[in-house]
């Protein structure tokens, strides 16, 4: 592993923790008990762990290796922890100094005599890296009468330790499966209305720590909204420690032991991101976000293709609605079908989120090819029944051509992340199968409203100029916003794979231009003419096809030249890295980005490039780290997945000992940055 130098400056030769062990008393009677303290002061910045470490990490073992004959220690009682949030994971542990109670039982017929109480104790204790630490401690103290009173710090830490709920708690599932809910039968908590409530599992990955927890009130309790973890079984009970924070701050520790049971229904704040989000409000923040990714411009060029189409409604307003709806079965069926490749991959175990099929080099190629033969066919360079335009336009044929025409604006659009739009995507891949799908087609549903009503609306489609000799030349000059189009994903696919991927992208658009041409050419031929172009027409597509092969052996583009950046200092975003700032009470500003989000590198320009943003991030010592996920990144997945996101742009800033981030709008400008950032 290849530490930075300021976690390297963290492995120095003195210990992390230093370890002592406490008694409560001086002395103990003959069939007494003994309370005894492992104190763990540690150092500023790093912590150690609870029984349940959480993510990663490990607890904290005490091993009694000098006990008298008789003698037996109990398990280590341990307080509630804290929950630290490390990118992307969740840790539970103790920061500064933790006290772990032992009790001691001592036999009735012990001697009075000194004893010496001697144990060996491990831990492993974590910043932005992690060191095994282990110490020998020990205590000394008397059989009989104490001549001290107890240390009353020992009243202080056993206040910190849970407590047998006076309540009642049932567990059950909700949202087809997808979120746990934690009810506790309180009324009297119905009305106290706590400010916080925080459950901390015994079972490792029984629910997913770094999800965010929502608190709902019913009208005889607490609801506590959970999402549950690969290791969560239905039916079970869940154990662990519901921690309570009053609005005064104090807080209490209650020990958890749910049985599934009947959870009453209970009102949510909204959590953002989706997370305290219904379903319908789901759905419908789906359709508006897919109503307004038809303004994002990544989706432009396809506008084109929609102008082209309904400009040929001449077969009347039953064609021009037979057109819109075989448009609109294309968009939902490809946003439908995006859906349900991203759920299954999803199920399968890929980090990955919106956008992902232009992760892949061989599928931005693919895309970019795709586009320049929709060029060189408005071109008229060769002709597809029913896309074409022109004078097929008012014949018919055209339902095909405007149902691929749904399909490849969908295929575009797929990188943009329009406002509405990531809180349903969230929020839907949290839920069921069925429901997210759900989420997608009302997505599709969305983005192909415009263009079906337009058809459908004999009064809007009146003001479509009539079919003409004008729809020749236009359909050719919408030939160069295809190619305009074609250059982006060549240029995304260049900071994906750098200029070896660049060549084989343009030898495969010059192949293919060649295939068309000699088919073109050989179709006024002779039969055997046309058999030679036929066979001359398949080798070209072949090297085509051979040439985008050829980006599976591309190497990948350095991280921080695939996206645009601005002149604000900058390092790539790690779950570590940011660890570490935040450790350092540093302010931080996440920007997750992609070379393929046009949105993001709109962005980039508006809200980033200016001296002014530049000028504020030095003087309020903010860093910035750049989540690059143009190529595929687990880390970054989950740093959009922990905010209830599901693709790019996403902004966060961290003010210095902020517990979370603030999220800023994804359509981000100048003064929303220099706001969050304090000017």
């Amino acid at each position: 592993m290849v530490l930075t130098a300021q976690a390297a400056a963290q492995i120095d030769s003195a210990p992390k923790v230093h370890a002592r062990l406490i008694a409560e008393r001086d002395a103990v009677k003959p069939g007494g008990t003994l309370t005894v303290a492992l104190e763990l002061a540690t150092r500023t910045g790093w912590h150690t762990y609870w029984i349940n470490p959480g993510d990663a990490g490990a607890a904290t073992e005490i091993k009694w290796t000098t006990l008298p004959e008789g003698w037996q220690a109990g398990p280590i009682q341990w307080p509630a922890p804290q929950a630290e949030a490390v990118g992307p994971l969740m840790d539970y542990g103790y920061e500064g100094k933790p006290w772990l109670l032992t009790d001691i039982a001592v036999p009735k017929d012990a001697h009075s005599q000194a004893v010496t109480l001697k144990a060996h104790a491990s831990w492993l204790v974590c910043a932005e890296v992690c060191v095994p630490e282990d110490a020998d401690v020990s205590v000394t103290v008397n059989v009989g009468d104490a001549a001290l009173p107890p240390d009353p710090a020992f009243a202080l830490a056993r206040a910190k330790l849970p407590v047998k709920s006076p309540w009642p708690m049932r567990i059950g599932t909700v949202r087809g499966g997808s979120s746990l809910d934690l009810f506790v039968e309180a009324p009297m908590l119905a009305s106290a209305h706590p400010a916080k409530a925080e459950f901390f599992p015994l079972t490792p990955n029984v629910i997913k720590g770094i999800a965010p927890q929502q608190l709902g009130f019913a009208d005889n309790g607490l609801v506590l909204r959970l999402a549950p973890g690969k290791a969560f079984k239905p039916g079970a009970a869940l154990d662990g420690v519901l921690m309570l924070t009053s609005s005064d701050g104090s807080s209490q520790a209650l020990q958890v032991h749910a049985l599934p049971g009947a959870v009453p229904a209970a009102s949510f704040a909204d959590a953002g991101g989706g997370a305290g989000m219904s379903l319908w409000l789901a759905l419908l923040f789906a359709f508006v976000g897919g109503l307004i990714l038809n303004l994002m411009p990544c989706v432009l060029p396809i506008l084109a293709m929609k102008a082209l189409s309904l400009a040929g409604h001449g077969g009347g307003v039953s064609r021009a609605a037979r057109e819109g709806l075989a448009y609109g079965i294309g968009a939902v069926s490809s946003f439908a079908a995006l859906g349900g490749a991203l759920v299954a991959l999803r199920a399968g175990g890929e980090a990955i989120g919106w956008g992902f099929q232009l992760q892949e080099p061989i599928a931005v190629a693919g895309f970019a090819l795709l586009i320049f033969a929709v060029g060189l066919n408005l071109s008229g360079a060769f002709e597809l029944p029913g896309f074409g335009g022109g004078d097929r336009l008012t014949h018919q044929g055209g339902a095909a051509g405007a149902f691929f025409t749904g399909v490849l604006a969908v295929a575009v659009a797929a990188p943009c992340t329009a406002p509405f739009m990531a809180a349903a995507l969230g929020y839907a891949l949290t839920q069921s199968a069925a429901v997210a799908l759900a989420i997608f087609v009302a997505l599709g549903a969305g983005f192909a409203a415009p263009f079906v009503l337009i058809g459908l609306s004999p009064r809007l489609l009146s003001l479509i100029p009539k079919p003409g000799a004008w729809m020749l030349y236009l359909k050719q000059l919408l030939a160069f916003p295809m190619y305009g189009a074609a250059v982006w994903l060549v240029w995304v696919l260049a900071n994906e794979v750098g200029p070896d991927g660049v060549v084989w992208t343009l030898a495969a658009m010059v192949a293919f231009a060649l295939a068309v041409w000699i088919w073109t050419a050989s179709r006024a031929a002779s039969p055997r003419g046309r058999g030679f172009g036929a066979f001359a027409t398949l080798l070209a597509l072949i090297a085509a096809l051979a040439f985008l092969a050829m980006l599976l052996r591309a190497a990948p583009a350095p991280a921080l030249g695939r996206v645009e950046t601005s002149a604000i200092p900058h390092e790539p975003y790690t779950a570590a890295r940011l660890a570490e700032l935040r450790a350092q009470h540093r302010a931080v500003f996440v920007n997750a980005t992609a070379a393929w989000c046009i949105t993001c590198l709109v962005n980039e320009r508006v809200a980033f490039s200016s001296g002014k943003v530049a000028e504020a991030f030095a003087r309020h010592h903010v860093a910035c780290l750049i989540a690059d996920w143009t190529r595929r990144d687990g880390e970054i997945t989950k740093l959009l997945e922990a905010h209830g996101r599901d693709g790019v742009p996403l902004y966060l800033y961290y003010a210095p000992g902020a517990a979370d981030a603030d999220v800023l709008p994804q359509i981000l400008t100048e003064d929303e940055v220099l706001k969050a950032v304090g000017g």
